[in-house]
């Protein structure tokens, strides 16, 4: 794993660095095979880069949009992560419907909805091995608890391994979110925090010792690149 930690003075250095650091990878990617696979996160963060992304002229038929986590709730409702992405971005791009993977919220089994998305996933990738399928990117915010995606401190999410969906509880609340293997397995990872209230847990994640289930976000160390990029405030300590 090759990791990088970045810390930018502010809010809009975070996301310009974000946004220079995705399309390089973006070129990279069809360059090497044709398309990009990027999986996003929800949350307050990544918005301004979705919308800095929209005005971005891209090839957008070569770009396949998934997502690492989602709430439980349909894709008109006022938290899902798909329909902030929507307005956000993928709104305002001429990007084709098909290209765009979102996580089915609609079945009355979050268990089966996982199920189908990662046998959507798995057959876009071309997937039928024991070995995960990898994303170009994935994208992950991080919460003042250390989770990340929707996988929360001694959840049972936690504990999956052997699948690449599994269903995330929030306060009781099912989340659909990719495994931590799954996000491991991942060509590149970016995180991006931000705000002072994200540094105790930030000095958890980056401690030499210290439990994965408590702080999650430590379980991700993925066999490519691992981007932790912080603005001042939540990387003030970690700034040498």
């Amino acid at each position: 794993m090759n990791k990088i930690v970045e810390v930018l003075p502010d809010q809009p250095a975070l996301v310009a660095r974000a946004l220079e650091l995705i399309l390089s990878k973006l070129e990279t990617a069809i360059e090497q095979r044709g398309r990009f696979t990027i999986a996003l996160s929800g949350g307050s963060t990544p918005k301004p880069l979705y919308e800095a992304i929209a005005n971005q002229k891209l090839p957008w038929d070569k770009i396949h949009i998934f997502w690492g986590d989602e709430r439980y709730v349909p894709p008109d409702h006022p938290d899902s992560n798909e329909l902030m992405t929507r307005r956000a971005w993928l709104d305002h791009v001429d990007i084709p419907a098909a290209n765009i993977h979102p996580v089915p919220t609609l079945s009355a089994n979050p268990e089966l909805a996982a199920a189908k998305y990662e046998q959507q996933i798995k057959e876009f990738l071309n997937s039928s091995g024991v070995e995960f399928p990898s994303l170009d990117v994935v994208l992950l915010g991080m919460g003042d608890d250390a989770h990340t995606a929707s996988l929360f401190p001694h959840t049972e999410a936690l504990k999956v391994r052997d699948r690449l969906l599994t269903v995330g509880n929030k306060d009781g609340n099912p989340r659909i979110t990719f495994t931590y293997p799954f996000i491991n397995s991942a060509r590149t990872v970016i995180f991006l925090v931000a705000g002072a209230n994200k540094r105790p847990a930030l000095a958890q994640v980056f401690a030499p010792v210290a439990d994965d289930l408590t702080y999650p976000s430590r379980l991700i160390q993925p066999q490519g690149e691992l981007w932790w990029l912080l603005d001042a405030a939540a990387g003030l300590e970690l700034q040498h």
